[in-house]
């Protein structure tokens, strides 16, 4: 890896391990439904003149259910769950939860038929993974973290299967049509739709700790995030930049026992050794260098 690439690398790992920790600052002021609004529009606005640049919008067109789908699922539902989710439990336990996002992908690929040889290397990451993740929430069943973990843990798993079926979507059904176009779409039609209802939650006063955390998700952690993320993928080519995945999870853990307190237990290491470790195993088995640049496109807060 080149030192450009090197760069880009450490720089995405920073800047799509903090969201979870912004979140739970942005959580003091905002209701889910301001904050995802807020944050796509700000994300899809600096990333707009891009995608115009490179003439990757009308192409959209002709896929546009497909658009359509993949925001929904990739977007809307995630980042509404996960934003209410952080309500309850750690920010570090959300990260955690979601570097299972390649297990379950994995599981989805077979189920839906499409030809993935796992071996047993990808077999045993599948049971690492899985048991790290079964780890985590019986340990939050069995000490929650207040009222209303349970439902906070259902949200987290839609987050994750969701995070699954995106790139899939990506894959199968838009890997013809510009990436960033993509993006932009699925970040500026949420914030459309969700822009009457954001206006009516507008909350009567806002901690300037919460104003912050807003412009940074929305600048850093999705604008300049996927500009890194697409020069990456130029770098060092798309499976190499599936690594990032696993930074992200580190730094989310570390921001969150830094600057919120948050309890990292043996537990904790534990279940972060077997989802990654599991992951790595799952992915290294399921790549394939024909694959387009879009399937490679690793979950993000």
């Amino acid at each position: 890896m080149s030192r450009r690439g090197l760069a880009l690398f450490l720089l995405l790992g920073v800047v799509w391990g903090v969201p979870y920790l912004l979140i739970k600052y942005a959580n003091a002021s905002f209701s889910p439904v301001v904050l995802v609004c807020l944050r796509t529009l700000i994300g899809g606005l600096v990333l707009l003149p891009f995608a115009m640049r490179e003439r990757a919008l009308r192409p959209l067109l002709a896929a546009w259910p497909w658009v359509l789908a993949y925001t929904v699922i990739e977007i809307v539902i995630p980042w509404l769950s996960l934003t209410h989710a952080e309500h309850v439990i750690s920010s570090g336990l959300a990260a955690l939860l979601i570097a299972a996002t390649p297990v379950v992908g994995a599981i989805l690929s077979r189920l839906t038929g499409r030809d993935e040889e796992f071996g047993a290397a990808g077999t045993a990451g599948l049971a690492l993974g899985l048991g790290g993740v079964t780890l985590l929430v019986w340990r939050e069943i069995a000490v929650p973290s207040g009222p209303g973990s349970g439902l906070a843990l259902v949200e987290m798993a839609a987050v994750v299967l969701c995070y699954a079926i995106g790139p899939q979507i990506l894959a199968r059904r838009l890997r013809h049509v510009p990436g960033s176009g993509v993006i932009v779409v699925s970040l500026l039609l949420p914030a459309a739709v969700l822009a009457p209802l954001a206006l009516w939650q507008w909350p009567a006063h806002v901690e300037p700790s919460a104003a912050v955390a807003i412009v940074l998700l929305g600048l850093a952690c999705t604008a300049v995030a996927f500009l890194c993320f697409f020069r990456l993928v130029g770098e060092v080519g798309p499976v190499r930049t599936t690594a990032v995945t696993y930074l992200n999870t580190g730094v989310a853990v570390v921001a969150g026992a830094l600057f919120l307190g948050e309890q990292v237990t043996a537990l904790t290491l534990a279940g972060f050794v077997a989802i990654v470790g599991g992951s790595i195993l799952v992915q290294r088995r399921r790549r394939r260098p024909a694959e387009p640049a879009t399937a490679d496109v690793p979950a993000q807060a």
